[in-house]
């Protein structure tokens, strides 16, 4: 299928090449023209401009945004809407609030152009392992994307979750578990490191053997164990963990549906806890979100600029009349 992407960041160009293997024809733009130019040496034709990746499509058109949530969504939605037809279909596959997708289909339902959010988990990992998707939107936008969604996930990797916002829902709880497994191995290796067995233990050796048949064993493990191979004591990674606002939208969601989900809430807290000091249980969580994810990693002495603690909220599009 013929496709255009906007966004080639960590997930966005792996994406593509994933897509590229899978023989679809990807049109790419990036506002940074460096990586738009990389990519069309593996085979994307690339696009200087919004306006000249449309062009290029075939009607109806595909285009799939894998872009930083808030306010990059929403100018590239404005721009979008008045140079796509109706009948185009515009795939959210960034990591927006499931309530912003139901505004965001809103805004584009007086064109006729059809929205789909996807959330996509694989980080780094996908273009080899495949992207676990998880989409919501009109049940035959998504059948006519399913060739897609094929090539870009493993088998069983991908599931029509419902109506506009589903798949973003589904993937902001997948995030918040997420969430509560990292913390989880993160205070459970700091127990080893501060026990009587310390000097003896390595905790590398550890993560291996408990994937080995434990109940506990992961992919998480596995990551966890390339990270101590790299640095026994993670002595070159501050415990300095971001979040991305999915785990915030989780909580938000446990409160207003009266559900209690501690675990969840402990872990984005400890978060924000990270930024203040350096425990061992952080220096974990960061160095497993650089293993999955390729998010940075301070490093030992480094000066971080904390985000303002509305970094989780999302604006829609919405006009500029409004």
């Amino acid at each position: 299928m013929q496709l255009g992407m906007i966004g080639l960041g960590r997930m966005g160009m792996n994406m593509v090449r994933r897509l590229l293997q899978g023989g679809h024809e990807i049109i790419v733009f990036n506002r940074t023209p460096e990586k738009v130019k990389e990519i069309e040496k593996e085979g994307a034709i690339a696009s200087s401009s919004l306006a000249e990746l449309v062009k290029k499509l075939e009607p109806p058109r595909i285009v799939w945004l894998m872009l930083p949530v808030g306010k990059v969504v929403h100018e590239h939605l404005l721009k979008l809407k008045d140079l796509l037809s109706e009948g185009d279909i515009l795939i959210e596959g960034g990591n927006s609030n499931y309530q912003d997708d139901i505004k965001n289909a809103d805004f584009l339902k007086d064109k006729n152009i059809h929205y789909i959010d996807a959330g996509v988990s694989g980080g780094i990992w996908g273009l080899k392992v495949g992207y676990c998707t998880m989409v919501g939107g009109d049940v035959e936008q998504f059948k006519h994307i399913e060739p897609i969604l094929k090539t870009l996930s493993p088998p069983a990797g991908y599931m029509y979750c419902g109506s506009t916002g589903a798949g973003h829902y589904v993937k902001m709880i997948h995030n918040g578990i997420e969430y509560g497994l990292m913390e989880a191995y993160g205070e459970g290796f700091e127990i080893l490191k501060a026990s009587p067995y310390a000097e003896t233990l390595d905790l590398q050796q550890v993560s291996h053997l408990w994937n080995q048949g434990s109940v506990v064993r992961s992919w998480l493990l596995e990551l966890l164990e390339e990270a101590f191979s790299k640095d026994k004591e993670l002595a070159e990674i501050q415990g300095y963990v971001e979040d991305s606002g999915e785990a915030r939208f989780t909580v938000k969601e446990a409160i207003d549906n009266g559900v209690s989900a501690p675990v969840i809430a402990h872990s984005l807290f400890k978060r924000f806890q990270s930024r203040q000091g350096d425990a061992f249980s952080d220096k974990v969580v960061a160095a497993l979100r650089n293993e999955f994810g390729g998010h940075a990693v301070a490093k030992k002495g480094e000066t971080v600029k904390t985000k303002k603690a509305g970094a989780g909220k999302i604006q829609h599009a919405k006009s500029d009349k409004e």
